[in-house]
């Protein structure tokens, strides 16, 4: 059986620091591996409908700014196949045949359904077509036979969802979905990263995050007003790392060459030597603060620059979205087939179905 992945993000805003450890990062490693035979990147921009339909040019005004973060990470248009879900009608027509597998009151139990209703304060309003998320993802993973799908932990409900909706389906109609598998980011600091401002997650909406495109600037401005220990008031006083946002953010993304770099005079080597010393006490917010504003700069500095150069060519951009889409809508159109086909849906080739009918009302 061939590997291959699906994953992808809705067009809501700009990525940020949370999607680059979460999922990006992961991506781009996984795509330049060569250990997997296709590798599929959806925009979800039908999906951000749901919860946008005031407000369709919010989704579309920012697909381009998800295309544009995804290929100065490295998402590399040869070896992935980047598309867009609106032009993909083949997975419309899925979701509506996979409605028929599922309950409401399981839709209900989702957890991260649940949470995300909680989160949106759609209390009893909640759109059908937002409620159906878990359906849709199914219909997404499916349609490029997708084994495997990488993922935060906050996004396991849902793939165990599709791992139902394909049981179900193979169960009722024979063996003809394949079933995924979630993939975890290797480092537990970077399954949910959170908001600057201690947040549980980081959030476009709330506006806790620092963007991939953020100018080195904002990155300094946004790294210098983060929340720390509130009981480290004093440089003397012993500092609590755990939870700390400063040190969650220096786990996910510090390296021990940073050390080498900016602690010239050997202070500290590691991350465990620095976390040791505020623990005790005897180190400042600030100097920690700006060790991190200078791992990030080191990061995003790369980005931001092949970010310029594909801003230089918007149209050789939306090429790209184009030219992926229509692969991707060949490949679900195949599999639209053969799921009708196992329902028994295919008209168009049944002959026998004809002929039998044809029988019937021949006089």
């Amino acid at each position: 059986m061939k590997n291959i992945i699906l994953t992808g993000d809705r067009p809501t805003g700009r990525l940020h620091l949370g999607h680059l450890v979460g999922s990006l990062s992961q991506r781009v490693e996984m795509q330049n591996s060569g250990k997997y035979d296709e590798i599929f990147i959806e925009i979800a921009d039908a999906q951000a409908t749901t919860d946008n339909f005031g407000n369709i040019q919010k989704v579309k005004y920012n697909v381009i700014e998800v295309a544009l973060d995804y290929l100065s990470c490295g998402i590399d248009p040869s070896k992935s196949t980047i598309f867009l879900q609106s032009e993909v009608p083949e997975l419309s027509d899925l979701t509506f045949y996979y409605m028929n597998l599922v309950t409401l009151a399981r839709l209900e139990r989702n957890p991260t359904v649940k949470q995300e209703i909680t989160y949106r304060g759609f209390d009893k309003s909640i759109p059908v077509g937002f409620m159906t998320y878990p359906i849709s993802q199914a219909a997404d993973i499916t349609a490029f036979n997708a084994n495997i799908v990488p993922v935060g932990d906050d996004q396991l409900p849902m793939i165990e969802q599709t791992r139902e909706i394909v049981r179900t389906f193979n169960r009722l109609y024979g063996d003809t979905l394949v079933e995924p598998k979630a993939v975890l980011p290797s480092k537990k600091a970077c399954f949910r990263l959170i908001g600057t401002d201690g947040g549980a997650k980081m959030s476009k909406s709330i506006g806790n995050c620092i963007y991939l495109a953020d100018s080195p600037e904002e990155v300094e401005k946004k790294v210098m007003g983060m929340y720390t220990d509130p009981n480290h008031l004093k440089v003397s006083d012993p500092g609590n790392t755990e939870g700390n946002p400063v040190f969650i953010y220096l786990d996910a993304f510090s390296k021990d060459e940073h050390f080498k770099k900016y602690f010239k005079d050997g202070e500290y080597k590691n991350l465990e030597e620095l976390k040791s010393h505020y623990e005790k006490g005897g180190l400042g917010d600030i100097k920690v603060k700006r060790f991190l504003n200078y791992v990030l700069q080191d990061i995003l500095e790369p980005i931001r620059l092949k970010r310029s150069q594909y801003e230089k060519d918007i149209k050789g951009v939306y090429d790209i979205l184009f030219s992926g889409s229509d692969k991707a809508r060949a490949i679900a159109s195949e599999t639209l087939f053969k799921v009708k086909k196992a329902i028994g849906l295919d008209y168009r080739n049944d002959e026998d179905l004809i002929i039998k009918q044809s029988k019937k009302y021949d006089n």
